[in-house]
């Protein structure tokens, strides 16, 4: 099943994607109200609500406003070799909040105060079940499915400091969907690329993480309760543009497109803030 957060006129609806259609499910203002509610697979599964066409769509971030999204730095070895570093014994862990997302074919905010704009693309995990201390097996039942991510970084400001949150959660930045896609479509391992103005950049399965996405859902639950629609970002893998020669970052007008085979793709075009 494909989970989306569609706009209209009245304001969001989740929505379920049937083929080219898309089905409203009543009741439910995005897919991130949709997993407050422990039926929400039946719930969806049965929704027959107004439909509108797919291509056209104006989607939101899958999910609007997570009540954390949690991302892990280091879980690609290609990335960590390039960027001079050593394969971590436990996972690097940073934040994000829902101000920095926008929806899958929306404008990516540019700021004026960053000349280095770089390009992360990520498997995103959405919680759908509430847990502490979850054991890695039986992480698979906590995790709702799975989406596409950009964690767009401010290189200048990520490096300022040891502490990277003033360089990854800028307002705008993080395109996020444009579906959740359930478990019994999706299984990590699929090619994730990204690209700038049609040249790819990454191109790495998203089976080659470091830390699973199993691993991490009992990892951080062992820190903190993960809640239905939580997010965690599990990490980019090489081609980034900080650690090319010479370095790239995102430019005006640039369209900025992420893909994971059996997920989607988020396409958006880079635009100067005001």
């Amino acid at each position: 099943m494909k989970l989306l957060t569609l706009r209209t006129a009245e304001g969001t609806t989740a929505v379920r994607q049937d083929g080219d259609t898309l089905t409203e499910i009543p009741g439910f203002a995005d897919v991130g109200a949709l997993l407050q509610d422990p039926a929400w697979e039946t719930t969806a599964a049965a929704a027959n609500g107004a439909t509108h066409p797919l291509d056209g769509a104006d989607l939101a971030a899958v999910v609007p406003s997570p009540g954390k999204i949690i991302c892990v730095g280091h879980n690609y070895r290609n990335h960590i070799k390039e960027m001079g570093r050593e394969v971590p014994a436990h996972p690097t862990l940073f934040a994000k909040y829902a101000e920095s997302l926008i929806g899958p074919n929306d404008d990516l905010a540019l700021p004026q105060e960053s000349d280095a704009v770089d390009w992360e693309a990520e498997l995103a995990v959405v919680i759908g079940k509430k847990g502490r201390r979850i054991s890695e097996a039986d992480a698979k039942d906590h995790i709702a499915g799975y989406s596409v991510l950009n964690d767009v970084s401010m290189r200048d400001y990520q490096f300022r400091t040891i502490q990277w949150l003033q360089g990854k959660t800028w307002e705008k930045s993080t395109p996020f969907g444009p579906a959740l896609v359930t478990q019994d479509e999706f299984t990590p391992g699929p090619l994730m690329t990204s690209a700038v103005d049609g040249e790819v950049q990454q191109s790495t399965p998203t089976g080659d993480l470091v830390f699973t996405p199993e691993f991490l859902v009992s990892y951080i639950s062992t820190i903190i309760t993960l809640n239905p629609g939580d997010v965690i970002a599990t990490g980019t893998p090489g081609g980034v543009g900080h650690a090319q020669d010479p370095k790239r970052y995102l430019q005006e007008g640039q369209i900025l497109v992420t893909t994971i085979e059996g997920l989607g793709q988020l396409s958006n075009r880079v635009v100067k803030e005001a």
